[in-house]
């Protein structure tokens, strides 16, 4: 009887495997549809954000810098990681001789400000090209950040910065990579010299624009430096 009964038991396992194989095969399938659709919808609002952007007369920033900035903000709100609807935007792979940093109002859609901000030293001249999380590097560090308080050092009022990217940006603070004004942060500092000025690291701003933009953007605002030498990969790298 036994001889009747395992060739039937056989076929049922393995027509139990194929289903259970063809059955996950269909779930994954199903998840990689649904998360091209998530794209593709973020993508959408991305566009549609950028399109009614009211630039105040400023240049706007490029679309995909934007892009990136933006999923990026939006994945930190919903995390709870940033606060405020206070997108600040900084692009290096521009020039330094250029205003190639942008605080977007995204309650209003408005661009508050757009102006010079330093990279650091030891990251390049006119253009910014290495880039370091390390402690006296004098880099600057690329990525996400939240806005933490403000207080007083030696280049008066400076923001503190907490980065959110594990071995990206996550020792801002404790390198002291903070949010400041400085004189050789200038229109006529470029005049000069042909190129902005440099810090050890920090986003440093004109002097006479730091106490209004930092004030704006302090208390768990989001930050993102961009430069293209670096893919959009922070929901992996995310500090939780």
């Amino acid at each position: 009887m036994i001889y009747k009964i395992y060739p039937l038991f056989v076929f049922l396992l393995l027509s139990f495997g194929k289903d259970s194989k063809t059955t996950d095969l269909k779930k994954n399938a199903t998840e990689k549809t649904i998360a091209k659709v998530e794209n593709v919808t973020v993508d959408s609002k991305i566009e549609s954000v950028y399109s009614a952007l009211n630039s105040n007369n400023y240049k706007m920033p490029e679309l995909k810098t934007f892009s990136e900035a933006l999923k990026g903000f939006y994945l930190l709100k919903d995390r709870g990681v940033i606060k405020k609807n206070i997108l600040t935007l900084i692009d290096f792979s521009l020039s330094s001789n250029t205003k190639r940093l942008w605080v977007i109002d995204l309650t209003t859609n408005t661009i508050l400000y757009n102006s010079l901000v330093a990279h650091g030293r030891n990251t390049g001249e006119e253009f910014a090209s290495a880039f370091s999380n390390l402690n006296s590097s004098f880099k600057s560090s690329l990525g996400f950040y939240a806005t933490g308080e403000i207080y007083q050092g030696k280049h008066g009022a400076s923001l503190r910065l907490d980065g959110l990217e594990d071995g990206v940006n996550d020792n801002a603070r404790e390198r002291g990579v903070v949010m400041h004004g400085a004189d050789y942060v200038s229109e006529s500092f470029i005049r000069d010299h042909k190129r902005l000025g440099r810090s050890q690291g920090c986003p440093a701003l004109p002097v006479e624009l730091t106490d209004e933009i930092i004030q704006l953007i302090k208390d768990k605002s989001c930050l993102y430096i961009y430069h293209p030498s670096r893919s959009f990969a922070m929901e992996e790298r995310l500090i939780s």
